[in-house]
């Protein structure tokens, strides 16, 4: 039995904003990075890159994008700097990912 769920109306610019965010996760590297973060670890630019076999602007470039979002957030520890999720309703959105794709 399906139950029906209901969603409050939002006004075209607070859905403007939200599809702004969602492209910038709408990429499969970021989504993998995503994926990463949200195990709980904090990884390095250069650990990122490696993991998703990128190269270090690219990953810079997908992190800076989602950092701009507020998706994540960023600490630096001497010359490097490590990400985490700072939108904890990433998980949500993953999991609906993996429901319907995995």
């Amino acid at each position: 039995m399906n139950k029906k769920r209901t969603f409050k109306p939002l006004d075209m610019e607070s859905l403007a904003m939200a599809a702004e965010c969602l492209k910038a996760i709408a990429h499969p590297s970021r989504l993998q990075i995503v994926q990463l973060l949200l195990t709980g670890k904090r990884y390095s630019v250069n650990e990122l890159a490696e993991i998703c076999e990128l190269t270090q602007p690219s990953a810079s470039d997908h992190l800076r994008l989602m950092q701009r979002c507020g998706f994540l957030t960023s600490t630096r520890e001497g010359r490097t700097v490590y990400y985490e999720i700072l939108e904890t309703h990433l998980y949500d959105l993953m999991t609906c990912i993996q429901k319907r794709f995995g």
